[in-house]
Order: structure tokens, then sequence, then C-alpha cells
């Protein structure tokens, strides 16, 4: 693993936590989540329940988990309430962590991108 000076990784940390509103959920291997915090709120992420199955109150996680040791990336998922998010999932002796980072940003800047590409196609 490489090794950051403490003020590098601070900065990163709060950098994801502020701008890229950090949350994550934790969720046992037979797909029941038991842990959850930071800004779940951002993605209509409310009313969680612990011991419940996370398939039935994470629409987008349902059939994902239990992940098979190997790391998933999913980019630009849209949550219930359309807000986009980067999704990171991967395992622990815990369980199954799932990351959410907000990626409303990349999603404005690809679909500006790509209007411009239709735009000139029309030319």
């Amino acid at each position: 693993m490489l090794d950051f000076p403490v003020p590098v990784t601070a900065y990163l940390l709060n950098f994801m936590i502020d701008q890229r509103s950090l949350a994550y959920l934790l969720v046992n291997k037979d797909g029941y989540l038991s842990g959850w915090g930071g800004k779940l709120s951002v993605y209509g992420l409310t009313n969680l329940q612990e011991g419940k199955k996370v398939g039935q109150q994470v629409f987008f996680l349902e059939g994902l988990l239990p992940l098979d040791d190997f790391p998933l990336f999913l980019p630009c998922i849209k949550t219930e309430y359309s807000i986009c998010a980067d999704v990171h999932i991967f395992s622990s002796q815990e369980g199954d962590w799932v990351l959410l980072l907000d990626a409303t940003w990349d999603e404005i800047h690809v679909g500006m991108i790509q209007q411009q590409v239709n735009s000139s196609r029309l030319l």
C-alpha cells in the first residue's frame, strides 16, 4: 500500500465527504443491511432498517450482493430519486461495503459532451 502523508489523506477524505457526498452501507453475506452512515439522504435513502434485505430497501442493489470477493465499480447509477452516484462495492470480513459518491457533475459534463457530438453530426 502506498504511504501518503496524513494531511494528504485527510484532505482527500474531507473532499469525498463534503464535495462528493460520501455515504456507505454495510450488508452481511446473507444480504441483510447491518450498518450505514454518511450522507445517505442525498441519495434519497432514508428510513433504512437494520436486519432487512438490502435489495428491498435500495433497488439498484437487488441481485448484486453478496459480492464474489471482487470489487465492483458502477459509474453514474441513477437512484430512485434521479440522483447520479458512483457506486463502489467491496468485501471485508464484516460483509459487503457499498460506497456512494455523488456523480452529478460527471453526469452533466458527459451530457454536455454528448450534446456537442450530436450537434456536430447534424452539421
